[in-house]
């Protein structure tokens, strides 16, 4: 899979509300009403991660989620991370 450069990155990023590339990944964060929210919506994450064979790095802390996505084996950014990436916005946006 080939990097995309920071250019591209940052043109791809202008319709992905909230991400940011910085330190050769794109991540964002999320906040929810509670815990549970915030998990159930990690559960659903993962399914379509497992699904696209393409993980996220990820951290919770009661009702905050931050991901960052990047192609570990291409060593950067990828067109992968961008289809997790949209995939993610949309299980977000379904849920709230």
């Amino acid at each position: 899979m080939e990097i995309l450069d920071k250019y591209e990155i940052n043109r791809r990023l202008e319709d992905l509300e909230g991400w940011e590339y910085k330190d050769d990944a794109i991540h964002t964060s999320f906040q929810f009403e509670n815990f549970k929210e915030a998990f159930s919506v990690m559960v659903r994450i993962a399914f379509e991660a497992e699904a696209q064979q393409h993980h996220p790095d990820w951290s919770n802390v009661y009702n905050e989620l931050q991901i960052s996505l990047s192609t570990h084996d291409a060593g950067g950014v990828t067109e992968k991370d961008f289809k997790l990436a949209r995939a993610i916005e949309n299980i977000v946006d379904s849920g709230e």
